[in-house]
This record gives C-alpha cells, structure tokens and sequence, in this order.
C-alpha cells in the first residue's frame, strides 16, 4: 500500500513527541522520521524532477535542511506535510537551477524506472504488468509540471484532496481542477484496468529505502 499522511492518531500531536525525540539526538527517532516518509517523499520529489537518481538525492538534502530546523516545527500541521513542503521547494529549486544551465538533450527512455514485480508463474501477466507500468511511467513523466504533481499526490500516492490542497499550497477547488485536466491528458494513454497496478509505480522500499536511511543518519553523525 502507498505511504500517507499520517492518520488522526498518530497525527501532530505524535509528531511533535517524535521531534522531541530527534531534537534530543535520540538516533531512533530520526531513524523512524527518516523510514516513516521515505516513499512519500521520494515519490514527491520524482513527481517533480521526473528522475529517480535525482529524486533520491532531493530527499537526502530535504531531510539535512529539515533536520537542521526540527526546532521549528509546532506541530501546526503533520510532519509528513511539513516534510513534504520542504522536498518540494527543494525539487522546484533543482528545476529552476537546471533551466539556468546548458539544456541537454533528454532521453525518455533513460528516465523510465524499472521497478520490481512481485513474482508470478504467469510470464504473460508478468509481461502485461511491464507494460503498463512502463506506460504509466512515460504517461504520468509527460504531464506539465503542475497536473503531474497532483496527480502524482492523489492518484500514485494516494493522498485525499485536503491533504494535496496543504501539501501544495491551493485551494481543494484548485486540486479537484487540476486532477480533471491531468486525467483528462493521460486518458488516451491510460486504461481504467491498470487502476489497481498504480498501487506499484515508483516504490520506494527494501534496499533503497535502507541505503537513503543509512547514508542520511551518516550524515547527521550516527553510525
């Protein structure tokens, strides 16, 4: 299931106990911050920059700049949205750097990532389920920049139209628009079928999610 934002239960007041804990140099706590978002953020950031090596990389620093202003968190709303704010302006910064540099060609093909299937005996479904998430990839990359944020937060990610309203910053109204406008482009290319595949594009788990966490708590000085 895709990571969300946290639940009424364990919401800000949760938070801001676990920020407690990390401002006490508590190494658990920024351990569970770090592997609490790591998939929601790191989907954020790809909506964004649409490359996952880069998306990666985003994340790492958003946590050092969140990390290094956790005082200044109140709790005023989830972690994951404040987290999330954070990557985005990060995201949108490696953009606006990137336009200011020598374009490169670009090279969709490159860009695709190919994630791991669930193992199946069936060659021709595991076939099936590759090409779908390799055009739901390609589809969801060529979105303009604000349809694929949202639809990046509703649809893969799964968040409710408030929480996309917060994490970026409009009116639901404006969300409810843009999604529309985003399905309304990818419907050509997307089948309501692959619905339920969606649950798998652009994963951020096992190894990965491990490696990002390690090197992030490198940083922050634990071993």
């Amino acid at each position: 299931m895709p990571a969300k934002m946290p639940e009424a239960a364990e919401g800000p007041s949760g938070d801001v106990l676990l920020v407690q804990r990390a401002l006490a140099r508590e190494a658990g706590a920024f351990r569970a911050i770090i592997k609490k978002h790591n998939q929601l953020l790191y989907r954020i950031a790809r909506g964004v920059v649409r490359n996952d090596a880069e998306a990666e990389d985003i994340v790492q620093e958003a946590y050092m700049r969140a990390f290094a202003s956790l005082g200044s968190f109140r709790g005023d709303s989830s972690l994951a949205t404040w987290l999330s704010r954070i990557v985005i302006n990060e995201a949108l910064g490696r953009l606006r750097k990137r336009r200011h540099t020598v374009a490169m060609p670009e090279n969709p093909e490159a860009q695709i990532i190919r994630f791991p299937l669930n193992p199946s005996d069936d060659p021709e479904r595991t076939m099936a389920q590759r090409q779908i998430l390799a055009l739901v990839e390609r589809a969801t990359d060529s979105l303009p920049d604000i349809y694929r944020m949202v639809f990046v937060a509703r649809v893969i990610e799964g968040l409710s139209m408030e929480e996309t309203a917060d994490l970026l910053g409009v009116r639901p109204e404006t969300v409810k628009t843009r999604l529309h406008r985003a399905r309304a482009l990818l419907r050509k290319a997307l089948d309501d079928e692959i619905g339920p595949v969606l649950l798998d594009a652009f994963p951020f788990a096992g190894r990965r999610c491990e490696r990002l966490t390690q090197s992030v708590m490198r940083r922050l000085g634990f071993e």
